[in-house]
């Protein structure tokens, strides 16, 4: 994300918002992803009047989901921004495009969406919550500067949460549930081989959830996901996220283990998760 995607140090206050009555009904504008432009036709009539932002009756067009440094904006429906932009700034945290330590405004992202400030302060409450920005009276919001240790803390957990469960689906989960489980390991490989640290993380946490997904705790799942989520924004002063041979090892681990579950391996099994948790197993 460039500098000016975020307020000035020491702004006295933000932006105000659009008006609470046109956010519900009016079509807004956001930055769609990367695509190759294309020429597009004149508008006329009710086509002209949604690329003004105007209200239409007509065919609703399908949402897409905003990448914060883009500027293509494509008309979307008002119910579905708030989550566009959640997406696109939790992207941004995986990417470092969203820098540790910078301070962000509302209004500037919302700006740079082409809506109002209103739905990206309601998606950085919610990355306030899970702990990735921190509220900045009169200013914004700050990204979150996290070290190794607290990495390390948050692999810790998560080795805690997910490897007993595992080790018992191990040994009671049949063969042909975990061949189930192949495309989204391979899945994985192929978004590390694109190099994108995006795409990866959302391929890594897919293949995670469906194997702890296989237990039927959807609590555990739900709460696993969210360290999972967590443990994949970067630490402050590091590159963004992992070098494309390390999210190719990462990947290779799903496949390996996912073969040790289909042969019914125990020693096999509890090799690949010493491996890819990084701590040995009880």
């Amino acid at each position: 994300m460039k500098q000016t995607a975020h307020g000035p140090a020491g702004t006295g206050s933000e932006a105000p918002d659009r008006p609470a009555g046109a956010d519900e009904t009016t079509a807004v504008r956001v930055p769609a992803q990367a695509r190759p432009a294309a020429p597009a036709p004149a508008p006329s009539g009710g086509d002209a009047a949604a690329a003004r932002g105007e209200h239409t009756h007509g065919k609703r067009p399908v949402p897409r989901a905003p990448s914060v440094a883009e500027h293509a904006r494509p008309v979307v429906q008002r119910s579905s921004v708030r989550g566009q932009i959640l997406q696109a700034l939790r992207s941004a945290l995986v990417t470092g495009e969203l820098r540790p330590g910078e301070v962000y405004s509302a209004p500037a992202l919302g700006e740079r969406f082409g809506v109002s400030a209103t739905p990206v302060r309601e998606a950085m409450q919610q990355l306030a919550l899970e702990g990735a920005v921190e509220v900045v009276p009169n200013r914004g919001f700050r990204v979150v500067e996290r070290d190794a240790r607290e990495l390390a803390e948050l692999a810790e957990v998560r080795a805690l949460i997910e490897v007993p469960v595992l080790l018992r689906l191990a040994r009671t989960v049949p063969a042909a549930r975990w061949a189930e489980l192949r495309p989204l390991a391979e899945a994985t490989v192929r978004a590390a081989a694109s190099g994108c640290r995006v795409t990866y993380a959302e391929a890594d946490r897919a293949f995670h959830r469906a194997v702890l997904g296989l237990g039927g705790n959807v609590q555990l799942v739900r709460i696993a996901d969210d360290l999972h989520r967590r443990a994949q924004w970067p630490p402050g002063g590091a590159a963004a996220g992992h070098a494309r041979t390390e999210l190719m090892a990462d990947a290779a681990q799903h496949v390996g283990l996912l073969d040790a579950l289909i042969a019914g391996d125990p020693e096999s099994v509890r090799a690949h998760v010493d491996d890819h948790f990084g701590t040995p197993t009880p």
